[in-house]
C-alpha cells in the first residue's frame, strides 16, 4: 500500500523509548499524564507502535506556525 497521507492529518511520529523518558523528565510529567490515542487510529497504525509509546504529533498552525503536542498509545 502506499504511503498516503491527507493534507488535513498532523505528522505523526513514533518517539524512541530513551528519547520519551528524556523527553518527559524534561517536561516534569509522567507517561500517565500523556493524553491517550488509540493503537487503531489511522494516523497511527503505520508507526506500528506499542501500547505506552509515545507519539509526537506536530501540527501547523496559523499563529504559532507549528505546534507539538504529545500522545501515549493506548
Amino acid at each position: 500500500m502506499a504511503d498516503e497521507r491527507h493534507y488535513l492529518v498532523p505528522e505523526h511520529v513514533l518517539i524512541r523509548k530513551e528519547k520519551a523518558k528524556e523527553l518527559l523528565a524534561e517536561l516534569g510529567i509522567k507517561k500517565a499524564s500523556l493524553p491517550k490515542i488509540s493503537r487503531l487510529d489511522p494516523a497511527v497504525k503505520p508507526l506500528k507502535g506499542d501500547k505506552g509509546d509515545v507519539v509526537k504529533i506536530i501540527r501547523d498552525s496559523i499563529t504559532a506556525g507549528q505546534s507539538t503536542y504529545y500522545r501515549r498509545i493506548a
